[in-house]
């Protein structure tokens, strides 16, 4: 798999996972006290939640694109991230937009399209499932560190899902609504049910 990363694509990888991770850390960690060990905590946790989460969603654009025959490579913005990291500072809310998997080749039919550009909410509704499968693991055993980062992964990945499913601009949700309104309604609707189990009724 990572044979088919180039070293560039590698680098801007790294770089957009933890500039994302250190904007959400900023929110995390607001109102705790700023010890060490509460900063590398809540940075590991948005490594392993918003990190991951953005790391599977565009991986399963590019993989998918390959396997119709293009090539495609993720092109970060140093630009965005850094305005990212400065807002979550400033505002403790954060506007990420990190960069976008940049597809190549021939024009791309509608049905490509679409199916390239669903697989990366549907990664995340695949995360959300195994998030709240560690969720309650973790509530079975009673271990908080662990229910922690389940809470954050479902919340994460749910959002995400239920933001790039939205049929505007150039997310995800506008190509697939304009290549099958079925499949556009059904993840949707499974995003915004994600965010509404992870985040609960006070989000509403």
């Amino acid at each position: 798999m990572f044979g088919t990363i180039p070293a560039r694509e590698q680098r801007d990888l790294l770089f957009a996972w933890l500039a994302i991770s250190l904007a959400f850390m900023l929110i995390f960690i607001r109102g705790n006290q700023l010890r060490p060990e509460i900063i590398i905590f809540y940075f590991i946790l948005a490594l392993l939640t918003v990190g991951v989460g953005f790391l599977v969603h565009e991986m399963a654009h590019k993989y998918m694109a390959i396997h119709y025959g293009y090539w495609a490579e993720f092109v970060k913005d140093s630009t965005m991230l850094t305005v990212a990291i400065a807002i979550a500072a400033l505002t403790g809310f954060v506007f990420a937009a990190p960069g976008a998997t940049m597809i190549y080749g021939q024009s791309l039919s509608t049905r490509e399209n679409g199916i390239i550009s669903v697989v990366g909410p549907v990664s995340n509704l695949i995360l959300f499932a195994l998030f709240a499968l560690l969720a309650f693991v973790a509530l079975r055993f009673g271990n908080w560190i662990l229910l922690t980062i389940a809470t954050v992964g479902m919340q994460v990945n749910g959002m995400l899902a239920a933001f790039n499913m939205l049929p505007i601009g150039n997310l995800d949700g506008k190509k697939v609504l304009s290549w099958n309104p079925v499949v556009f309604g059904v993840v949707i609707i499974l995003s915004f049910a994600a965010v509404y189990v992870a985040v609960g009724r006070l989000l509403f």
